[in-house]
Order: structure tokens, then sequence, then C-alpha cells
């Protein structure tokens, strides 16, 4: 080895955390991956139908930014009070109650990881059509699910490298299509300083609810907490890497609005399901459809990766507390937790099989808000409860920040609730039943550290 290649391979080491843990350069990239789907490429034509601003739209986007990096600042202080893997799981089981957690746990384990990864391949399945004449989307699907799977069961040296490659792809791509759309897009007659009019679009009912689906799109801010027990020293990589990738998330999605508004006229983005595709096909042509469909897939591919890696640590770290589940905790001689990623992966299979994916996102939305909900208001109340525990990170902006999240989370509730009564109640329904498992299985809990098991 020449000493070039030994200085690349201790760069490529730092940034990956290869043989160590996870460095906060992967899990930043593990946020960015999980955060940004589809869903800012498909939500602005409904917004700019009822809210024809620019200002308004772009402030919309900041809002729910903001809102999410509230909850960035409240996940951060438990994180670092409770650095194990999981997620809600750890959190509500260590704040409230253990059955708390488990009802988390149980809705992340089964289905809600699955659920989304199943909804991002079939995109990429469908995406791929603009770039493959008649691709066969399930097959596509299928196989995208089960080619990052295999990237994961090789371990956490592996899974960093190629979540940290494609994720920095993905958001290459992003930035020279926000460089093209600026420099070679057409100018609209549009407005991105506050104009007359601009205040009663803020204040009005179309603005409200189109943070609810902006506070969607910007939903995956708190993937890092999933794997907080891999990653090096987390009480202070844990804020870093969820502060970076918020915030990354933020100026990126700002900047994919504008340049939309920028480069198409507002009267062929209202009420289009596809505005990226209509922006593409504004900036570039008929090429248009064809670029920003290949810039999606390899953006879904980074994003699948991060859910097939961060998903399976709640089952694993549910094994090592549950001796009926003491499976799913064993890892294999590269660290990754092989069962719990076939169990991800046999999950998202059968959703996609079934067609079925749709529905169950439609009915957990209710109860991972419910969840988010109370993660956050355990903040405020282990700080009355327990003020003398050790806090290595304390939420910035307490208790303004965290009150500002249970506001628009719990907004978002009462949306769901009145616009989606059925389904909000089915998903508390199937969050429930997870009592039902925990009082079937419960068993006194093995050591939290307890997470070296190997094949």
């Amino acid at each position: 080895m020449t000493a070039s290649d030994a200085g690349t391979a201790t760069w490529t080491g730092r940034l990956t955390g290869s043989g160590a843990g996870v460095s906060v350069p992967v899990a930043t990239a593990i946020v960015v991956a999980d955060m940004i789907g589809v869903g800012v490429f498909t939500s602005l034509g409904f917004q700019v139908k009822d809210i024809p601003s620019g200002f308004s739209i772009l402030l919309l986007w900041t809002v729910g930014g903001i809102v999410a990096l509230c909850g960035v600042f409240a996940y951060s202080e438990l994180g670092a009070m409770f650095p194990r893997s999981s997620g809600e799981y750890n959190f509500l089981g260590r704040t409230y109650h253990p059955a708390f957690g488990f009802l988390a746990g149980w809705v992340s384990a089964t289905v809600g990881f699955a659920a989304p990864v199943a909804l991002a391949a079939m995109a990429f399945g469908e995406y791929a059509k603009s770039v493959v004449p008649d691709p066969p989307p399930i097959p596509l699907a299928i196989g995208v699910v089960w080619l990052v799977s295999l990237v994961q069961l090789t371990g956490v040296r592996h899974s960093s490298t190629f979540q940290l490659i494609s994720t920095i792809l993905k958001v290459m791509l992003i930035v020279a299509f926000l460089v093209a759309g600026f420099v070679i897009g057409v100018p609209q007659p549009i407005a991105f300083t506050p104009q007359p009019g601009d205040l009663a679009h803020i204040v009005s009912a179309p603005f409200a609810i189109g943070l609810v689906f902006v506070m969607y799109s910007f939903s995956g801010w708190n993937a890092a907490t999933y794997i907080i027990g891999e990653m090096n020293t987390p009480q202070q990589s844990l804020p870093r890497a969820l502060l970076a990738g918020t915030l990354i998330v933020l100026v990126l999605y700002v900047a994919l609005n504008a340049v939309f508004l920028y480069s198409t006229p507002v009267s062929a983005l209202a009420g289009q399901l596809d505005v990226a595709s209509v922006a593409g096909s504004a900036i570039f042509g008929n090429l248009g459809g064809r670029i920003v469909g290949a810039m999606i897939c390899v953006g879904l591919i980074s994003s699948i990766s991060a859910m097939m890696w961060i998903g399976p640590r709640v089952m694993m770290t549910m094994g090592e507390d549950i001796p009926a589940l003491r499976m799913f905790s064993k890892r294999s001689v590269s660290g990754a937790p092989a069962y719990a990623v076939l169990f991800q992966l046999a999950v998202a299979n059968l959703l996609l099989f079934t067609r079925s994916f749709e529905a169950v996102l439609d009915f957990i939305q209710f109860a991972l808000l419910f969840c988010s909900f109370f993660t956050v208001a355990g903040v405020i109340k282990l700080r009355i409860t327990d003020p003398d525990l050790p806090r290595p990170y304390r939420a910035w902006g307490y208790p303004f920040t965290p009150l500002v999240f249970l506001l628009v989370t719990a907004f978002m509730m009462y949306y769901l609730l009145t616009e989606r009564p059925v389904q909000s109640l089915a998903g508390m329904l199937v969050m429930l039943s997870g009592l039902l498992i925990y009082a079937v299985f419960r068993r006194r809990p093995v050591a939290a550290g307890n997470s070296s098991h190997r094949e």
C-alpha cells in the first residue's frame, strides 16, 4: 500500500466509521437519506393551488423545517441521556413504562419501516419508467429492496460506505438540478419577497393544512436515534448528526421549491402530483422527465438503504429485552442483526406482493405521530420528575422548542382524526394490540447493554 493509499483508507475510515462504529457523517447521511423521499417532489402542486405566493410557499417549508428542528433538540436530549438504539422504543420505555415503549417498538418493528420501504421501492419502479421503457415495477421494487438488504447483511462497515456514497450522490444530483434550474430555467413572474396579501395566505386554513403534508416530507429527522448504540461517542455525535442532517434537508427543500416556482409557471404546477417532472420539462425540455426520474431513482435507493438499516435495530433491541424475541437480537460475524434484517425484508416483500403498503401507511400515521408526541413530551416530564438525571446535551430553547413541536404534532393528529377517523383508530388498535403481545411475552429484561450477540 502506498502512502497515498494509506491516507485515502484513513480518510474513508474516518468518514464511514469502519472498524469502530457509525461516524457523524454516516449518521448524518442516514438522516438526510431517510428524510428526502418523494414528498418534496410531489407536494407543491397542491400547495400552490391554494397558496399562489412564492414567499408564502417558501415560508411554509421553512416553518416545517423549524418544527422538525424543535423535535431534533428534544430527541437529542433523550438520546444523549439514554444512548441505546431503537428510537421511541427506548425513549418511551425509559421515560414512562416499558409497556409504552413496546407499543411504539411493535409498530416500528412490524410495519413502521417496512411499509415506507415498500412505498419507496414501488416509487423506484414507477420512476424508472421515465429512464427505461416499460420496466416491470414490482420486480424492480423487489429487486432494489433485496439488493439493499444484502448490503445491510454484510455489516456496518459496508453499510456505512454504501449509505455515505449513495447519499452524497443523491445530494449532488439535487444540487446539480438546482443550479441548472436557476441558470438555464426561464424566470417566472413570481416574488420570493413579502408581497401585499401574503399575510392572508399565511394565516389561512390551506397554510395550516399544507404544514401537515410538509411535516410528512420532513419525517425522518429522528433517523439516527435508531442506531445510537452503534455510533461513536453518541452523546456528542447524535445531536450533531440530527442537527446537520435536518439543516441540510431544510435548505434543499426550500431551494427545490424555489427552483420549481422560479422555472415553471404556477398554472402548470397547480394541482399536479409530479411537479418535479413538470419543472424538469420546463428546464430541460423533452429530456426533463428522464433526468428527474433518474435523480429520484438514485435518491430512493439511499432512502431504502437508510430504512433497511435503522428499522431492524428496533426488533434487535426488543430481542435483547424479551426472551421470546431473542433470535432477532443475534448479530452475524460482520455485526449485522441478520434475522431482524431478514424479518423486515420479508414484511416489505409481503406488502409489495399484496399492494397493501399504502393502506398500511394510512393507518399507522396517527400511531407514529402519537409516539413522537409523547417522546417529546417526555423531555418536559423528565425535567420535572427527574431534574438531577445526567443530561450530556440539553434541548436548545427549552421549554419553547418542545412546546412548538407538541402544538404542531397535536394539530396533525387532530387533522388525521377528523379527516381519516377510521384509519387513525385502526392505527391505534394496531399499536394497542402490542399490549397483548407484551403481556404474553413479558419477562425480566436483560441488561440494556447486552447487544454483543454473535452467531
